[in-house]
């Protein structure tokens, strides 16, 4: 199955996020298919960047989200729209 998810980067105690679309069975960190975003929780506000037209195109395969992720996009589809 394939899985939208967060990929870690950085340093200890400063985390980065990669959004990653990538099979279920491999690793957190390990191969993934596409780099679809990134999350960034240190800056003041959270930083979210998705390319939504990647996202959707990933969804409509069959790619499911992880709940981190769907509330990711939520906040950024707000922000968007907001501004």
């Amino acid at each position: 199955m394939v899985k939208i998810r967060l990929a870690r980067f950085g340093r200890k105690k400063k985390p980065f996020y990669r959004i990653v679309v990538t099979d279920s069975r491999k690793r957190r960190d390990s191969g993934w298919i596409e780099v679809i975003g990134y999350y960034n929780p240190l800056t003041n506000p959270k930083e979210i960047d998705i390319d939504m037209e990647r996202m959707n195109y990933w969804l409509s395969k069959g790619a499911q989200m992880t709940d981190r992720v769907s509330k990711l996009k939520k906040i950024y589809e707000e922000r968007t729209a907001n501004a």
